[in-house]
């Protein structure tokens, strides 16, 4: 009976590990999609910045910083499950590591949710159904992203704001003429006169006696 409660505990144990690395594999996998998602709410933002939309603008930034957050909190946690169950014996812990595997797939979810390139669109459209999803949103990043974290996302419009009103007059500045420098014609007597040898410069210039 004592071999097969072992043999059973080293079966969960196992089982568990493997979903931990199932699950750090998937999160390496949204990493890539997300950056292309993220790419292109920084885009929106920039296009709301332009047009003077400061609340979509922030809207955006909100949704890149809360998937960021999600992947990064996520791969941490699933980490530090993982060395968790290297140090400590797995019955002691089986319950905090099961309960954080179903942390993980939940979150897992809802970044499977956040991959559609067509939801991030819904933040520049006007539409009925897009408005509804933007308050959606707006809803649910309000009470998920931390005080620091929005902190972070301000300090970021305020960055996407200055560079986009430095680029703006460095546009409106006057192009600056490149001309040839202007040749001087010099008369052909000041030439000749550079041409001779200084002797006969100074005979040239030397006074003419007067006669006696």
């Amino acid at each position: 009976m004592g071999l097969n409660s072992s043999k059973q505990r080293i079966t969960d144990q196992d089982k568990a590990i493997l979903d931990i690395k199932v699950q750090r594999d998937k999160i390496q996998k949204y990493q890539i999609q997300i950056e292309n998602v993220s790419k292109r709410e920084q885009e929106i933002a920039q296009i709301c910045i332009a047009k003077g939309d400061k609340k979509k603008a922030l809207l955006a930034l909100r949704k890149k910083k809360y998937q960021q957050e999600l992947l990064t909190q996520t791969n941490e946690q699933l980490l530090n499950l993982q060395k968790l169950m290297q140090t400590i014996e797995f019955s002691l812990i089986q319950k905090d590591v099961l309960f954080g595997l179903r942390q993980g797939n939940s979150v897992l979810q809802k970044l499977n949710k956040e991959m559609n390139i067509e939801d991030v669109e819904n933040l520049l459209s006007e539409t009925r159904d897009a408005i509804e999803y933007q308050n959606e949103i707006s809803a649910l990043l309000e009470t998920n992203l931390s005080a620091e974290a929005e902190e972070s996302v301000i300090k970021e419009y305020q960055e996407l704001e200055q560079m986009m009103a430095d680029k703006l007059v460095l546009e409106q500045l006057p192009s600056i003429p490149v001309n040839k420098i202007p040749q001087i014609s010099i008369p052909q007597q000041v030439e000749n006169e550079q041409d001779q040898p200084a002797e006969e410069q100074t005979e040239q210039n030397s006074p003419v006696p007067l006669p006696a």
